[in-house]
């Protein structure tokens, strides 16, 4: 699950409702609700599937 970390706004996403994508500035998905950029990292599980974590203290405010 990922939440939104614009602060006012919180909303949480099931990754399957995230799109996750590459504005120039590394993998991010925005959030639906409003827009703040929440940025992922892509890791590859051993069966093969990939997974997006959130990561912790991007953007750097």
């Amino acid at each position: 699950m990922f939440t939104c970390r614009n602060q006012p706004c919180s909303a949480s996403w099931e990754q399957s409702e995230a799109v996750i994508k590459n504005e120039g500035q590394g993998l991010l998905f925005r959030c639906p609700m409003c827009g703040a950029r929440n940025y992922v990292d892509r890791i590859e599980a051993e069966d093969g599937s990939v997974v997006y974590e959130q990561l912790d203290g991007r953007p750097f405010l």
